[in-house]
């Protein structure tokens, strides 16, 4: 089989890559690269023209950007059943994007103090960052999954993206989205990720 090969820092997004890497359960190296000169090398951009990381390497298939990771593994190890089956995948793609678009881009915003005005609500993609707020809060609502009865690829990268928000302040800590990701928190692969980032950020 080809060799899965991440490319990460334990202080970045890899992180979430990371996790979706263990729950697949498919045997992958690691390169971590410090920030600064080594994200800049020539060989590193050839991978990634953008100089950040993650990036994952599958033989000849280079990946970048979390949500894309996420959505490739999916695919490309169905075993693990991290996608729903095609035709049901409607909230599946919609969750995982709006988490990588509108939230990711309100939360953002939080935390660098951008204050959208009225006038430009229709200009960026997520209008105001309450009713982003709202919006993922109505469809968490009792619910332990964002889409369909199980655990996807979708939930690794929205429980992440919130756990983080809400770590760092950038979300309110409303009940629906402490709830969610209680509900991910003891979830083995989680856990096995979150010790080998922490080792790799202790070295």
């Amino acid at each position: 089989m080809p060799v899965l090969t991440l490319y990460t820092n334990p202080q970045s997004r890899g992180r979430i890559a990371r996790w979706m890497l263990e729950e697949v359960g498919q045997p992958y190296d690691t390169v971590v690269l410090p920030y600064g000169p080594p994200m800049k090398a020539p060989d590193y951009l050839a991978l990634n023209p953008m100089g950040k990381v993650p990036t994952l390497v599958h033989g000849d298939v280079v990946v970048t950007e979390v949500a894309a990771i996420l959505a490739y593994l999916a695919d490309a190890f169905p075993q693990a059943a991290l996608a729903p089956p095609l035709h049901d995948r409607g909230a599946y793609y919609r969750w995982l994007f709006f988490a990588a678009g509108p939230m990711e881009a309100a939360v953002t915003d939080q935390a660098l103090g951008v204050k959208v005005e009225a006038k430009q609500q229709g200009f960026v993609g997520y209008g105001n960052a309450q009713l982003t707020e709202d919006t993922l809060a109505a469809a968490l609502a009792g619910r332990s999954f964002i889409a369909g009865d199980r655990f996807s690829a979708a939930d690794v990268y929205l429980c992440a993206k919130l756990d983080f928000a809400l770590a760092f302040g950038n979300l309110p800590k409303r009940p629906e989205f402490l709830a969610y990701c209680a509900a991910h928190a003891g979830r083995p692969a989680k856990r096995r990720a979150a010790a080998l980032d922490d080792a790799a950020a202790a070295s």
